[in-house]
């Protein structure tokens, strides 16, 4: 399990919510470093001090909250509470201003705001300057981060062009102005910024940060010490049903939660065990992620396997599923149905017909003749064991609804004809955990699809010949595209990041690409293609856009 998810496992524990902004996940600074031109993961003074709040990252602001503190008697009355901290790390405000370039949390925030934007210097604007308020300059300002940041760099540009204003300097407000480690590329600051996230130091620092948000330094004399408490509204726990009768207290105390935000549940009572108890118990996840060579990094000391896997008996490969203790093999036109595989579909016969099989005994079951409807099948795709999507020389995308027991085909009926392309559809690909189809066609564009709705989402076109080969990667939500010879790297919103003319002449065209998908994080990843000359090749993935063409 990585670092990001078992963050997840803790918000969703302690109530944390994408549903509710006043209890949104909460996730931690990481780094300290917003300057460097490099990123240095090696180094501990890259990153935050995770056994403290963000009230005591600075010395000198540290002490004024202990002033703070101390100035305060504990009898004054709860609307003058002894405590470090009067706002909160996580809040509706909060979370809505670092999502405020994207809808519908733009609105969100205007309404928070009473009608309008905030000032320009009191916005989201940069990275660096968020960490130095959130860990030094602002005495009202102890904020936390939210998942976004690990995974997200939608919410750091400015694509719907709102009118933020201007700086005082005159500079416009508009896209998040990033680390310069990042090079001015969201894409870059995510990967760089969850690879941090999942670094041998964060993991073995982290159950720090959790024994203040989640555990035992929550609350009590052990919060006091580690200069961790909070005003007494912010904790829900700590107003019985019957003080919370009284109307006046509701309203105030529901008034605090709603501008300020409120503490998670504790869920640790108990100091949280390290994730990395010393140099020597590294996890072996952890240590694979950042140390073990991927295999494509040392391609001469490949050996091919003594024994052919599988040998197909009627043309070429088609698929290959690669299992926990197998690998399955199909011939071209054949596709294997999840999550069981052991049923295959077949298309590409001279009446354009269809199939069903079983993989074991190799021999059909079932045809159907309904598919000649729709011209000659040249592709197809399957998320599920009851979805199969077809596409062919009628230019239509089509998903039918299927449902086979026991090798036998009870129905095979049209769910839904999607029309939009004005040529022969070559290609086709489907993401469950994105929820999208892909379909590539001779006219040079490429069409995602609404894998639920069934309808158009948006258009991959520019391609410089009949598109090829499809990939989605499922962690990172990138597309890759092949056209004879080019490579286009894709965001799933359609906005191209990156393309390259591989330098191989016409036997080089490109015919099947997928994407290696280790760690999402992990810059060594690539694209590994297979050519018309017969040859495997790899290419550079997110990390390496700056060596495409």
């Amino acid at each position: 399990m990585s670092n990001f998810e078992y963050l997840m496992h803790l918000n969703t524990l302690a109530g944390r919510t994408y549903n509710d902004l006043m209890q949104y996940p909460v996730f931690p600074w990481i780094l300290a470093d917003y300057e460097s031109k490099t990123l240095d993961l090696a180094s501990p003074t890259s990153f935050r001090d995770l056994s403290k709040p963000m009230g005591a990252q600075n010395e000198k602001r540290k002490e004024k909250f202990i002033q703070r503190y101390n100035e305060v008697d504990s009898n004054d009355g709860e609307l003058s509470a002894q405590c470090h901290y009067c706002t909160h790390y996580s809040s509706a405000i909060i979370v809505a201003s670092y999502l405020v370039r994207m809808e519908p949390f733009s609105q969100t925030f205007i309404s928070l705001q009473g009608g309008s934007f905030d000032v320009p210097e009191r916005m989201f604007f940069s990275i660096q300057k968020e960490w130095e308020s959130a860990s030094k300059d602002n005495m009202s300002d102890v904020r936390e981060l939210i998942p976004e940041f690990f995974y997200l760099p939608d919410f750091l540009i400015n694509s719907n062009n709102f009118e933020f204003g201007c700086m005082q300097d005159g500079t416009p407000l508009g896209d998040v102005v990033l680390p310069a480690w990042a090079k001015g590329d969201p894409q870059e600051f995510i990967r760089m910024h969850r690879e941090a996230l999942e670094s041998d130091y964060v993991s073995a620092n982290l159950h720090l940060w959790i024994d203040l948000i989640f555990g035992y330094k929550q609350q009590g004399s052990a919060a006091v010490e580690a200069l961790n408490t909070f005003h007494p509204y912010f904790y829900t726990d700590k107003h019985d049903a019957e003080s919370m009768k009284n109307p006046l207290k509701k309203s105030t105390v529901l008034g605090y939660i709603s501008n300020f935000g409120q503490i998670p549940k504790q869920l640790f009572t108990k100091p949280h065990p390290s994730r990395v108890l010393h140099k020597s118990s590294i996890s072996r996840e952890m240590t694979g992620a950042n140390h073990i060579v991927p295999f494509f990094f040392k391609l001469d000391k490949l050996k091919p396997s003594v024994q052919p896997i599988k040998e197909l008996m009627h043309g070429p490969v088609g698929q290959i599923i690669c299992g926990e203790r197998d690998i399955l093999v199909t011939a071209k036109n054949k596709l294997l149905m999840p999550p069981l595989w052991n049923t295959y579909f077949g298309w590409g016969y001279y009446d354009n017909t269809c199939s069903f099989g079983n993989y074991t005994t190799e021999k059909d079951f079932a045809v159907w003749e309904g598919l000649s409807d729709w011209g000659e099948a040249m592709c197809a795709a399957c998320p599920n064991s009851n979805v199969i999507i077809t596409a062919g020389s009628s230019t239509v995308v089509c998903v039918w609804d299927v449902s086979i027991s026991k090798d036998k085909l009870k129905y095979m009926k049209l769910k839904q004809a999607l029309y939009g392309h004005i040529d022969t559809v070559t290609c086709v690909v489907v993401s469950k955990c994105h929820s999208v189809i892909i379909s590539g066609s001779q006219d040079q564009t490429c069409i995602l699809w609404d894998l639920e709705e069934l309808n158009y989402i948006t258009q991959l076109p520019g391609h410089s010949s009949s598109v090829t080969a499809l990939a989605i990667n499922d962690l990172t939500g990138e597309i890759v595209s092949c056209s004879g010879t080019n490579l286009y790297l894709w965001t799933m919103k359609g906005q191209l990041l990156a393309s390259v003319n591989t330098p191989y002449g016409p036997e080089g065209s490109i015919l099947c690409c997928c994407f290696t998908q280790k760690y999402e994080w992990d810059s060594r990843n690539v694209i590994i293609t297979g050519c018309a000359d017969g040859i495997v090749r790899s290419a550079p993935g997110r990390a390496g856009r700056d060596t495409w063409c």
